[in-house]
């Protein structure tokens, strides 16, 4: 989809929803928004609540740019609206935003594939695990941004993990803990952009060391050989497409010290703030915000499940 025809459409910038993520969603939704307008385009915020769908039909939205994370917005939910209405949208479609929220199935589709993953266990809520080996991860099936996770160093720090596990889900799924680099691969457009290694100042890459000034560093070119960071950028971009992703996309990696990598996620909806990755891995790959958020976009039109 060209510039011209983009200049003759409503785009709507859905951001806010109701999950966890909210504030996050809104700064990148402001900064997508203000992209388009930029480029002349006919952007329309859109916090995205109970009357999402009067209000596409009221703003007369004809392309949908979704700025959403977690829940609701990132799982197919509105992808799945979207495809109801008509309206084309960026991003994934339904049943790849599906399978990318769910740690479950994504894992069990990565480990198929002989794409490697921590192993890892699922527990149901009211149920207990069996764990031989600490420390492990603790996460919700179903989150983004590090919310509920927690790393779990001895048994009896398990039942406090699990309950804030499942304030947010009723699965939750027990991981072993890989001690070693913290790297995510952007995809745009089915292309790896260069590789990111990942220095929070927490223990690991939580809610504040994504979102908080200074949480984290970014290094890029990453502390790994080229041949480790064409390994990692060959991994991300299969498991972006062993779950039938499009546009753009972030996959989280480690690297152990015996040199292994290890799959984690598929972030289908990547954060576009001031402290995000994919922003800071396109421009090192010679694309500038602006450019950025038109690279998402100019295919929007074509998404179909």
């Amino acid at each position: 989809m060209n510039l011209a025809s983009l200049k003759k459409k409503n785009i709507g910038v859905l951001m806010g929803g109701v999950s966890s993520e909210r504030e996050i969603s809104l700064k990148t939704g402001a900064a997508i928004y203000q992209a388009l307008r930029e480029k002349g385009l006919r952007a329309i915020a859109i916090d995205v609540d109970i009357r999402i769908m009067e209000n596409l039909r009221k703003q007369m939205i004809n392309l949908a740019f979704i700025a959403l994370h977690g829940p609701l917005g990132e799982d197919g939910t509105i992808q799945g609206l979207l495809e109801v209405l008509g309206i084309p949208y960026t991003g994934s479609g339904v049943l790849a935003s599906a399978l990318a929220m769910d740690k479950i199935k994504s894992k069990e589709i990565f480990a198929y594939n002989h794409l490697p993953t921590p192993r890892w266990q699922v527990v149901k809520k009211g149920n207990k695990p069996v764990i031989r080996r600490y420390p492990v991860v603790v996460k919700p099936s179903r989150q983004g941004s590090a919310v509920g996770v927690t790393i779990v160093e001895k048994p009896a720090g398990l039942a406090l993990a699990l309950k804030l596990a499942f304030r947010y889900d009723q699965m939750a799924v027990v991981e072993e803990y890989i001690k070693g680099k913290e790297l995510t691969v952007g995809i745009l457009n089915d292309r790896p952009l260069p590789a990111i290694q990942i220095i929070p100042q927490n223990k690991f890459y939580d809610f504040e060391s994504k979102y908080a000034p200074g949480g984290s560093r970014h290094l890029i070119p990453p502390q790994i050989t080229k041949n480790q960071e064409k390994t990692a950028q060959e991994l991300a971009l299969a498991s972006h497409r062993v779950l039938g992703c499009r546009g753009a996309s972030r996959v989280d990696l480690l690297l152990n010290e015996a040199g292994e990598f290890f799959v984690l996620e598929v972030n289908t909806i990547p954060g576009m703030t001031e402290t995000s990755l994919l922003p800071d891995a396109a421009r090192a790959a010679g694309y500038d915000f602006g450019a950025l958020v038109m690279e998402i976009l100019k295919d929007a039109g074509l998404q179909k499940d």
